[in-house]
């Protein structure tokens, strides 16, 4: 097995340190996963930029952690299912809804579980809906807006689900109680 570093600010390539830098400072820690990510200066930019993007869509924060989680889960991607765990509890995601996405349950409310079927289908599809899928999307209350939307989430998530899994990124002790496992 390849061993990445977990790069520190001092240690990681000049072009990631501002942003290791920034991030350091809004979280109170440096993720892990930035640190893996910095060795690439161009991959941390552009998933701190992607992410920024997606924060900006239609979604609200639980749409958007709907989008991301099931992606996250479809994916294995253990360190990004305690990662959005965690933040989606503290951005006041229902708690049924988080359970539901961590263990791939349907969602009570039906809006919102057209999303996550839709999320899965653009996944496992790899962005081949049939219009059927897309049909039943917007008569569920969304917008080709949205539609196109969960795109970003979904390339956002296979940049951090696959640097994980690449890298063997190991949970930072801030998601730790929330320890997910595909199993």
């Amino acid at each position: 097995m390849s061993t990445f570093e977990l790069h520190t600010i001092e240690s990681a390539p000049e072009a990631a340190k501002g942003m290791m830098e920034a991030s350091e400072k809004a979280y109170g820690f440096l993720p892990n996963l930035y640190r893996n990510m910095s060795e690439a200066p161009a991959l941390l930019e552009g998933y701190l930029t992607l992410s920024k993007i997606f924060d900006t869509t239609s979604f609200t924060e639980t749409e958007r952690q709907i989008v991301l989680m099931t992606n996250n889960r479809l994916n294995g991607c253990t360190y990004c299912m305690a990662a959005h765990t965690t933040l989606a509890q503290m951005g006041g995601v229902a708690d049924d809804v988080v359970a539901s996405l961590r263990d791939g349950s349907a969602i009570a409310d039906t809006r919102l579980e057209a999303l996550r079927q839709f999320a899965i289908i653009v996944n496992e599809t790899r962005g081949y809906p049939s219009d059927g899928d897309i049909s039943a999307f917007l008569e569920a209350g969304f917008t080709k807006q949205n539609a196109l939307e969960v795109l970003v989430g979904t390339a956002l998530k296979v940049l951090s689900n696959y640097t994980n899994h690449i890298t063997h990124t190991p949970l930072d002790a801030a998601f730790v109680p929330n320890k997910w496992s595909n199993d």
